[in-house]
């Protein structure tokens, strides 16, 4: 974190400068042009510009072009400074991160043919989550790669109601969640209310002229009476500020603009999980990841090339240390037997007693004594048998 600060300050200093030279460039060719015209104008009130000028004048129109050229230089000088600012900006980067990462890869990882495919259909999928539609097509001809349309069609309609939300266009998703309204009642997604009430919301922005329309679209809001009561009678309510407008009643929270932002964000959600899929996609949550992993490790690695301990770490697939990632990488719950304080894997399950008490297959088989098995927590006894494997 430290580097990045060193970094961003590097790069505040910067911007600061191409400020500060913007405004005093704009005030020198301002005061330069207004002096030019000056000039002009009091050429043009003497009458004789065909005629050979004066001496005087002469001196003053060479000032003139000597004012324009120190000037010129003079901007020039300082664009220089700031080139030599941004170079600074590059030489903090250099200093602050190591560009070499190759001491924490593992060697060949890519170099078989069906991995370097995998990659790019992780790439693919990314760029179609991301409605980069061309982009992924050309990708697919580069590299080889074949995706079956029922891939892409549930991406392409996707970003189709979400491009359609971002310019506040609400039909498609409507149409969208109609079709889909079981699904998302099983999921306890409240998607539909919130389009039918932001739906709403738009109807009284137009005024009173839109008051029949938002009296008649009010029936939508029916399905969800019970489960949505306190929202439908604010709603419900503001219609009596219609003539004076929604912005000058006690309504004015409905107009919020971070309303549009959110049910994007609703949509995605629930969209990835009626077609199976996470939220972000795969892709960028294993570079938002290693962002998070790669300092400790290149820590790591430095510390035991400076102890010359290099026997430490030996096996790339496990890490030497806990990388705290934060709950944003939390995906699903691992158990730690309370017995042996040992993390359960495939061949160690975590394993139900009869008594609701949970502790790894291990720690049953060492319990067991004289064909049962006692709870260590409580005074319940079973067979072993009645031990059940549980699934996170």
């Amino acid at each position: 974190m430290d580097q990045c600060v060193c970094v961003e300050r590097e790069l505040e200093k910067v911007l600061h400068k191409f400020l500060m030279y913007g405004q005093h460039c704009d005030r020198s060719l301002e005061e330069l042009l207004h002096y030019v015209s000056g000039l002009r104008q009091e050429l043009s009130n003497t009458g004789h510009l065909d005629l050979q000028l004066s001496a005087t004048l002469s001196l003053v129109m060479s000032q003139c072009c000597k004012k324009i050229k120190d000037t010129v230089q003079k901007l020039a000088l300082d664009h220089k400074d700031i080139h030599a600012s941004v170079s600074k900006v590059g030489k903090a980067i250099d200093r602050n991160f190591d560009t070499d990462v190759s001491g924490v890869g593992v060697e060949g990882v890519w170099d078989l043919h069906e991995k370097q495919q995998f990659l790019s259909e992780v790439v693919v999928g990314h760029l179609y989550r991301q409605g980069l539609l061309s982009v992924a097509e050309e990708l697919c001809q580069e590299s080889g790669i074949c995706i079956d349309l029922c891939q892409k069609k549930p991406f392409l309609e996707l970003n189709r109601i979400l491009e359609a939300l971002r310019l506040r266009d609400l039909r498609p998703a409507l149409e969208w969640t109609m079709s889909n309204r079981q699904r998302l009642l099983a999921l306890n997604s409240t998607l539909e209310f919130k389009l039918h009430r932001l739906y709403f919301i738009s109807l009284l922005t137009g005024g009173i002229v839109n008051q029949t329309e938002a009296l008649g679209y009010a029936k939508n809001f029916q399905p969800f009476a019970q489960q949505h009561q306190r929202d439908i009678q604010v709603l419900m309510g503001s219609l009596v500020y219609l003539r004076h407008g929604i912005a000058n009643s006690p309504y004015l929270h409905l107009l919020d603009s971070t309303q549009w932002a959110d049910i994007c964000d609703i949509f995605t959600r629930d969209a990835c999980a009626l077609l199976g899929l996470s939220v972000e996609s795969p892709l960028s949550v294993s570079f938002s990841a290693g962002c998070l992993a790669l300092p400790v490790l290149l820590n790591i690695k430095a510390v035991i090339e400076q102890r010359q301990c290099t026997g430490i770490w030996s096996q790339k697939d496990e890490l030497p240390v806990e990388i705290e990632l934060g709950k944003k990488c939390w995906y699903h719950s691992v158990f730690a037997c309370p017995i042996l304080r040992q993390q359960a894997t495939e061949s160690n399950p975590p394993m139900k007693l009869i008594c609701g008490h949970v502790i790894s297959r291990d720690a049953l088989n060492k319990l067991i004594n004289g064909g049962k098995l006692k709870c260590p927590y409580c005074p319940m006894e079973q067979a072993p048998s009645d031990a059940k494997q549980i699934y996170f």
